[in-house]
């Protein structure tokens, strides 16, 4: 028996005193702990609306109820609907269903017949605006090449709303949403940051409303090259690691701080880093061979981190276990291969391979001509599946572009796919998006009509292909 249970039994004519003593420690201990409590979140909150000052102010175009009929329907989660009908009301799909519909009054009735309805094209690795047209180095914003390690920058910080290529990308592509990324040149690029296609005078008016932050990191040779040839770290793979998990202690270390509920010196590179490790900014990493995959995996279990997706990942197919076991994406070209070493075991049926081991299978432009075809790219991937035997259809393959992609972004609960509630991001092609000869006829981003081939004044283009006075059409 404790020595303050024998006081407790010497002194009962005080146990009731001592009693109502306890109980008034434990209401003050109580309360003690509440306010550290509610000052170690107070903390955490202002470091969260600290690190993301630049909020979306994203705002649906006006949009008119409409429905589509009589169409094929890819609703983006592998079904395929035959003489369907799709209904958009107030920037959201309100009904997906099979067969002849009631029509609401007052809707805009479109016939699909021989036509085919997808959810809009999402690119999870794209760099328009930061990279954009003229290629010129006054454009060249992609890549901070000024240290291994730079998760201090932000790529929407470089994004130029004017580059052509999104217009581009909307007409030619259908891309509703894409993530833009930092270049591969860092271990560690930056944050990226999920826009709408939809044309703006800021980047904030494009991101994707909720979003999460992703953060690019990359491996393999990118990294190692450029600052080798600096003779500095990294100049090998091992080298690589070695700077990530340093960086990754320091990140480690940061967050404990910060978790503790005392106030500590704001680190804009830490923040995103303790970002991650929170859960709340997604990894998008840079990665070519399947063993160095791997051992990216096994340093993110060290630090209690989640691997998004893979980026390229050409070897991805040799391990699409790990990747179902991990939860990790790979976002892959159809059949890009040997411009480098680490690109020479890549193989056409890497997608439908990823697939059919049951891990997640996106295509990816990380080009402003190729973001313009990311359906015929799917469609190359399929075509060399299928001619190896696995059994994929059109409708699942939709999901590579699509709801996959969504899911790598965090937002596959807003677009993606093609469901009640969710934005209405869609596309209506002029026949099946998977041939070479098929083209968006209409694109509609939160149910606003932002393209439509047979309109001129729904064919979005750049202020800055306009020109000046004197130059084409320019009065």
């Amino acid at each position: 028996m404790s020595s303050s249970i024998k006081a407790k039994y010497m002194w009962a004519p005080l146990l009731l005193a001592g009693l109502s003593f306890n109980i008034g420690l434990g209401e003050l201990n109580s309360a003690d702990a509440k306010k550290k409590k509610d000052d170690k979140e107070e903390v955490q909150k202002s470091a969260s609306q600290k690190s993301d000052p630049f909020a979306s102010t994203y705002k649906a175009y006006p949009s008119t109820p409409t429905a589509v009929t009589n169409v094929t329907i890819f609703d983006g989660e592998g079904q395929k609907i035959d003489n369907g009908t799709i209904f958009m009301r107030d920037g959201f799909i309100t009904e997906v269903s099979s067969g002849a519909a009631s029509i609401p009054e007052g809707t805009l009735v479109i016939d699909g017949k021989g036509k085919f309805v997808t959810p809009g094209i999402i690119d999870v690795h794209s760099h328009l605006g930061v990279y954009a047209s003229p290629s010129v180095d006054a454009h060249s914003d992609g890549n901070e090449i000024t240290s291994p390690t730079t998760p201090d920058v932000y790529a929407e910080h470089g994004v130029w709303p004017q580059d052509p290529g999104f217009s581009r990308a909307l007409a030619n592509g259908g891309i509703t949403s894409m993530q833009i990324l930092p270049g591969s040149a860092n271990l560690v690029g930056g944050r990226s940051v999920t826009l709408k296609n939809v044309a703006a005078r800021t980047v904030q008016q494009m991101k994707f409303p909720g979003a999460p932050y992703g953060m690019k990191m990359a491996c393999g040779e990118n990294p190692k090259r450029v600052y080798g040839n600096r003779n500095q770290k990294p100049q090998t793979r091992m080298g690589s690691l070695a700077v990530n998990r340093q960086t990754w202690i320091r990140a480690q270390e940061y967050k404990d701080k910060r978790d503790s509920g005392e106030k500590f010196t704001r680190d804009l590179g830490m923040e995103t880093l303790a970002g991650v490790l929170d859960g709340e900014i997604l990894v998008h990493n840079h990665c070519y061979r399947a063993d160095e995959m791997v051992q990216i995996l096994d340093m993110a279990k060290e630090f209690g981190y989640k691997v998004t997706a893979f980026h390229h990942a050409v070897e991805s197919y040799k391990i699409s276990d790990y990747l179902k076991e991990a939860g990790a994406c790979s976002a892959v070209w159809a059949d890009w291969w040997g411009f480098k070493i680490e690109a020479y075991d890549a193989i056409p049926e890497n997608a439908a391979l990823i697939h059919n081991g049951g891990a997640c299978a996106i295509i990816h432009s990380d080009d402003d001509n190729q973001i313009q075809r990311l359906n015929q790219e799917a469609s190359k991937a399929l075509a060399d599946g299928q001619r190896m035997g696995l059994d994929i259809t059109e409708a699942q393959a939709m999901s590579w572009i699509t709801y996959n992609a969504a899911k790598a972004l965090g937002i596959e609960d807003k677009v993606g796919s093609l469901k009640s509630g969710k934005m209405a991001d869609v596309v209506l092609w002029n026949g099946n998006p998977f041939s070479v000869y098929s083209r968006p006829e209409k694109v509609w981003i939160d149910g606003a009509l932002m393209f439509d081939s047979f309109d001129p004044a729904r064919r979005p283009v750049s202020d800055f292909e306009l020109g000046q006075p004197g130059e084409g059409d320019v009065k």
